[in-house]
Parts: C-alpha cells; sequence; structure tokens
C-alpha cells in the first residue's frame, strides 16, 4: 500500500507542476490563454489527492504507530483551493483571451496550494 502512496504523490506532484508549467508558458505572450492541458492537469492533481487521502487515512488505521494520521484540515484548505482554480478555469478556458489578473490569480492560487501542502 505505501508502493501504491508513493505512485499518487509523484502523479499528484507531476500534475500540478505540470499545470503551473502551462501556466507560465504564456508568460511571454501578449495575449494571456488558458491552455486546456491545465484543467486536465488540475483535475488529475484532484484525484490523485483524493487517493492520497484515502491511501493514507487507510495506512493510518492499519499500523497507526507508523503512519501518522492525515491532516484534514489542510486537505479542506487546499481542496478549496483547487475548486476555486478549477472555477476560474472551466469559465474561462473557451474565452480567446483571459485578463491578466485572472491569470495571474490562476499562478497564485496555485503556488499557494503548494505553499499549503508543503509548509503547513
Amino acid at each position: 500500500m505505501s508502493a501504491i502512496k508513493h505512485v499518487f504523490l509523484i502523479i499528484h506532484i507531476l500534475s500540478v507542476l505540470g499545470g503551473l508549467v502551462l501556466l507560465l508558458t504564456a508568460l511571454p505572450k501578449p495575449k494571456k490563454t488558458i491552455h486546456v492541458g491545465f484543467l486536465h492537469s488540475m483535475l488529475t492533481a484532484l484525484v490523485a489527492g483524493i487517493a492520497l487521502v484515502g491511501i493514507n487515512t487507510s495506512l493510518h488505521a492499519s499500523d497507526p504507530a507508523n503512519y501518522d494520521a492525515p491532516d484534514h484540515g489542510k486537505v479542506g484548505i487546499k481542496f478549496l483551493v483547487l475548486l476555486i482554480i478549477l472555477g476560474l478555469t472551466i469559465k474561462n478556458k473557451k474565452k480567446s483571451e483571459v485578463s491578466t489578473a485572472v491569470w495571474a490569480g490562476l499562478i497564485g492560487l496555485t503556488l499557494a496550494n503548494v505553499f499549503i501542502a508543503t509548509s503547513l
């Protein structure tokens, strides 16, 4: 089960980094757009994150001495931030150009999610 946890963790990290890279590719362009892959990347991060919470809960239930309980407060905040990211993405994905504020907001929210994951 621990090996599966590591696989999902790698998928989760790569999908968040991929989404961030897709946003940053629009940096030099005067017209900011949301790449269709960004939505797919964030949805992959959501599914992998939910799987990680389930796996961590299962591992803790089977052996509490070796595995920490998942921090559900942290998970809830990350889930809320990801829902905001997904909402903004779905609302603006078909537009030929998005405002710089929306584009920068998506970058900020994605970086905030990474900060929450690594520091709290």
